[in-house]
């Protein structure tokens, strides 16, 4: 029986399985990608021509993430939920989605005071079965908004 020599053995397999995939390569540059893609829709349609800091929807095959919206206008809770609630609809619809497809929802409210009031106009906004939701207040709300919203739903 011959003997061994390990680091000729090492080097041969190590050979042979860079030729097997060498020969099984695909182009990747070629190649469309497998499964879902990431996309940003920016609400003009078109990409910015200056760096994002983030986009306000993100898909992802049939998700749909909606950054947060807020209500920059003077008001109460109830005048700037509505806003914020309208928006999202309006860019769920302009995705291809609903209101009865989101699937959660997180409420960020500058003072927990408006939690109650700002209940009255959020229930019954998604339909018969409500996505899951968490609350909480949040201090400095970006453009002293009473309330931001940010959403994922399916398409």
């Amino acid at each position: 029986m011959p003997k061994t020599d390990r680091r000729s053995f090492l080097t041969k397999s190590a050979a042979a399985a860079a030729a097997t995939a060498t020969a099984g390569a695909i182009d990747v540059k070629a190649a469309p990608p497998k499964g879902p893609v990431k996309k940003c829709l920016w609400t003009d349609g078109k990409v910015p021509e200056k760096q994002q800091m983030f986009a306000p929807a993100v898909s992802f095959g049939n998700l749909l993430f909606l950054s947060g919206i807020g209500a920059h206008v003077p008001g109460d809770i109830k005048l700037h939920t509505k806003i914020v609630l309208d928006e999202i609809q309006k860019k769920l619809e302009a995705a291809g989605s609903s209101m009865e497809k989101v699937l959660k929802a997180q409420v960020y409210l500058a003072d927990i005071n408006d939690y109650k009031a700002m209940n009255e106009v959020f229930l019954g906004r998604f339909g018969t079965e409500p996505p899951v939701r968490t609350t909480t207040a949040a201090a400095g709300v970006p453009g002293k908004s009473l309330v931001e919203i940010d959403i994922i739903a399916y398409i």
